[in-house]
């Protein structure tokens, strides 16, 4: 069911100096940070010839991401995204094998503007997954 990954979640708490970092440092080639007020982060994408790695930092007050943060003040991995040929298909799946899906079980719009979910990390190995559609 699942594809390729498609990125490395890593939440950080300074996301200018984690993207000078990986730009500077690494000599990776960084996209400009994108604001997803929907999902209450910014993100930068870290590119990698076989990856991706996906720089987080919370976004407003209400950002899920902020508890994490606050947990672990230098940051850390927060989840692993693959990619899914059918997100539905692979949620009823999921679902089916008695896997929680977070939130309300719809598809929300990515940070590549394709459909995702968040499946709980207590179902996967205490791994947060997060499914795209390919």
């Amino acid at each position: 069911m699942i594809g390729k990954l498609n990125h490395v979640a890593i939440v950080v708490p300074d996301l200018e100096a984690a993207t000078a970092l990986y730009r500077d440092t690494l000599g990776a080639t960084v996209s400009a940070p994108l604001a997803l007020p929907g999902h209450g982060v910014t993100t930068v994408f870290v590119e990698l010839p076989n990856t991706k790695i996906e720089l987080l930092h919370p976004l407003g007050e209400d950002s899920p991401i902020r508890r994490f943060l606050e947990s672990n003040r230098a940051g850390g991995i927060h989840h692993l995204c693959y990619e899914v040929e059918d997100i539905l298909a692979a949620r009823d799946r999921l679902h089916a094998a008695g896997a929680r899906v977070l939130g309300d079980g719809e598809p929300k719009t990515g940070a590549h503007g394709k459909p995702v979910l968040f499946l709980h990390p207590k179902d996967f190995c205490g791994t947060l997954i997060e499914l795209e559609q390919a």
